[in-house]
C-alpha cells in the first residue's frame, strides 16, 4: 500500500520559496519511496512568504501593482487571489515595509500605510469578498491614517486643512470625515494575521516597543505615542470605536488600530489563518508522515511558527511529525511535547551563511533521503 507524506514547511528566507522546499523534500524522500504520495501544502506564519505560501498551496495567482511606498514615491508591490477566487492575501510589507527605508530616510514620523489601502483596494476592484493581511514588517507609525486616506477616509486639522501623512501629524487631528470610505468594505472581512498583542499606546505600545527599530530617537517615541493618543481619543469621541487598549492595535505602528477603526476585521495568529486557508487539516487525513521546517528552529518556534502550528494540526490526527531546518538552536526540548517528533539540520559542514544560502535544496534534498532511509529502516512504519 502507498504511503502518504504531508510536505508542509516555511520557506527559508534568502534561499528557498516554501513551495521549493516542499520541491527539494519530495525529490530527496522519492530516492527512498519512489511510490509514495506527496502532497504540498507551502506555510508561511503570517509574516513574509505569507502571500507567495498560499497562493502555491491553492493553485492562486500573484498581481504586481504600483502603489505609493512609506516615504510617499512609488514602489511595486503585489498580491494574490487564491485559487478559489474569491479570497485576496496582502502583506503590508509589500507596500509599507521597512525595506524600503535606510538608516537615512527612515522617520516615522513622515511615514505613510498609503500604499496598503491602495493595495486593499486594488482587492475590492476584483470583488474580493475575504482578504487576509499580514502586518508585519512595517516602516510606519501612523496608526493606519494613511490606509484609511487611500480608502476614502479624510482627516482635517482645526483650520480645516487635511492633515500630512506621518504619525508626525496625528497630534493636530480634529475631525475624521469617513462619509467617502469606500462602501465595498462594508461587505468584505478582514482577516489579520498578528502575532503581537501590543495596544497602541503606552510603554507596551506601537511607538515606545517598535518606534526605534524604524528609526524613533526617545523624543520622537515620545512625540508618536502623544499623538496615537489623540488620534484614538478621536476615534473614540466621533466614530464610537475604542482601539486605544485593544490588544494588537499598536502592531504595524498602529495599523491594528487603523483596520479596527475603519473596516471590518479580525485579528488572527498568522498560523493559524495560513492553517486553515491552506486546507492542511484535511490534508492530513490519512497521512503517514508529516514534514516540515524553516531557516532556524529554536526555543521561539513555539511561539506561532509554521514548524509549532503545522505540528499542533498533525497531532489531531495522529500523524508523526518531522522538522527540518537550516539551523537549530537552543532550548527545543519543548517542541517534542508540542507534537514535533524528530528534528534535523540540513548544513553538512562549517561554512558561511552566504555560502549556504544557494545549496539549500541540495542540502534539503540529502538530509530528507537520509530520513527517508531511517524511517524504512525502522519498525515505526511497514515499508
Amino acid at each position: 500500500m502507498k504511503k502518504t507524506f504531508v510536505l508542509a514547511p516555511d520557506s527559508f528566507k534568502e534561499s528557498m520559496t516554501a513551495k521549493e522546499v516542499c520541491i527539494a523534500m519530495e525529490t530527496g524522500l522519492k530516492r527512498v519511496f519512489p511510490d509514495a504520495n506527496y502532497i504540498h501544502v507551502p506555510m508561511a506564519d503570517g509574516g513574509e512568504g505569507t502571500t507567495q505560501s498560499l497562493i502555491d498551496a491553492t493553485g492562486g495567482e500573484i498581481f504586481t501593482q504600483q502603489v505609493t511606498g512609506p516615504l510617499g514615491t512609488p514602489v511595486e508591490a503585489c498580491y494574490g487571489i487564491m485559487g478559489s477566487g474569491d479570497i485576496a492575501v496582502i502583506e503590508m510589507a509589500s507596500a509599507s515595509g521597512i525595506h524600503y527605508v535606510n538608516q537615512q530616510t527612515k522617520n516615522p514620523l513622515l511615514t505613510t500605510t498609503w500604499g496598503t489601502g491602495e493595495l486593499i483596494s486594488a482587492c475590492l476592484d476584483k470583488g474580493i469578498k475575504k482578504i487576509i493581511l499580514g502586518i508585519g514588517g512595517s516602516a510606519t507609525n501612523d496608526g493606519g491614517a494613511g490606509m484609511a486616506e487611500a480608502l476614502g477616509v479624510r482627516f482635517y486639522d482645526r483650520h480645516g486643512k487635511r492633515l500630512a501623512a506621518g504619525g508626525g501629524a496625528l497630534g493636530e487631528l480634529h475631525r475624521i470625515d469617513i462619509s467617502g470610505l469606500d462602501s465595498r468594505l462594508a461587505q468584505v472581512d478582514i482577516q489579520v494575521a498578528c502575532d503581537v498583542t501590543n495596544p497602541l499606546c503606552g510603554s507596551q505600545g506601537a511607538s515606545a516597543v517598535f518606534g526605534p527599530q524604524k528609526g524613533a530617537t526617545p523624543e520622537m517615541v515620545t512625540e508618536l505615542d502623544r499623538n496615537l493618543a489623540h488620534y484614538a481619543a478621536i476615534i473614540s469621541q466621533q466614530l464610537g470605536k475604542e482601539v486605544a487598549a485593544a490588544p494588537g492595535a499598536g502592531a504595524a505602528g498602529g495599523l491594528g488600530a487603523g483596520l479596527m477603526a475603519f473596516t471590518r476585521c479580525t485579528l488572527r495568529k498568522g498560523i493559524e489563518i495560513v492553517v486553515e486557508y491552506s486546507g492542511l487539516a484535511s490534508h492530513m487525513a490519512g497521512a503517514d508522515f508529516c514534514f516540515t521546517g524553516e531557516g532556524r528552529i529554536d526555543f521561539q518556534t513555539r511561539f506561532g511558527k509554521t514548524p509549532f502550528g503545522v505540528a499542533q494540526t498533525a497531532m489531531q490526527h495522529h500523524v508523526p511529525v518531522i522538522a527540518v531546518a537550516g539551523s537549530i538552536g537552543d532550548d527545543i526540548d519543548s517542541l517534542y511535547e508540542a507534537g514535533i517528533d524528530a528534528i534535523f539540520g540540513i548544513i553538512p559542514h562549517a561554512a558561511t551563511i552566504e555560502s549556504l544560502l544557494p545549496e539549500g535544496a541540495t542540502n534539503m534534498e540529502r538530509t530528507c533521503e537520509n530520513i527517508g532511509r531511517l524511517i524504512k529502516k525502522t519498525a515505526m512504519a511497514s515499508f
